[in-house]
């Protein structure tokens, strides 16, 4: 049980302000959390880069474990397993489209969260804008502190991702 101090402030919280209740239950959340950013390489040459075998060249702490398909390249279908914490996430690559310059991924954490991650690119002569879009949904009402924190992340995931693309650029495109 929280200390009335806390228990009167997170109530005041707009989150808790807007978190749906049945009998005075609270639901499990949704959220959706948007940001942009533009890399210094042609859309064909970008969109290869948000493939979760990719990811790795540019993102440090991203290690996904792939079950299928094996020898592991990126494709649909993908399947692969992330730690989350103490938790795994089961990840499933859901669209890996050039023509459409369109990947999403749907991933689970049992009990926590189901997450859909939308990535769209879009031709700028020689730059790309990447759009990403993260829906997230609680998978029951006591996580959805743990999913509102992700979000937060999520908010302000644009900048760190483009320093991270444009720092592997700048060592393997010099």
């Amino acid at each position: 049980m929280l200390p009335a101090a806390q228990q009167a402030a997170r109530a005041a919280s707009p989150a808790a302000a807007a978190t749906p209740t049945v009998d005075n239950r609270p639901l499990p959340v949704h959220t959706v959390e948007d940001f942009a950013f533009s890399v210094d390489l042609p859309v064909d040459r970008a969109l290869p880069l948000f493939g979760a075998v990719r990811e790795q060249d540019w993102a440090a702490d991203w290690a996904p474990d792939v079950v299928w398909p094996a020898p592991a390249i990126d494709r649909e279908g993908m399947v692969f397993s992330v730690a989350h914490g103490d938790q795994t996430a089961i990840w499933v690559n859901t669209a890996l489209d050039p023509v459409a310059r369109r990947v999403q991924y749907v991933y689970v954490i049992p009990g926590v969260v189901a997450t859909v991650i939308t990535i769209a690119l879009t031709a700028q002569e020689s730059r790309t804008h990447v759009s990403v879009r993260y829906e997230r949904t609680a998978l029951a009402a006591d996580a959805n502190h743990a999913v509102e924190g992700m979000a937060v992340h999520d908010r302000a995931a644009g900048p760190l991702w483009q320093h991270q693309i444009e720092q592997y650029l700048s060592v393997h495109l010099g």
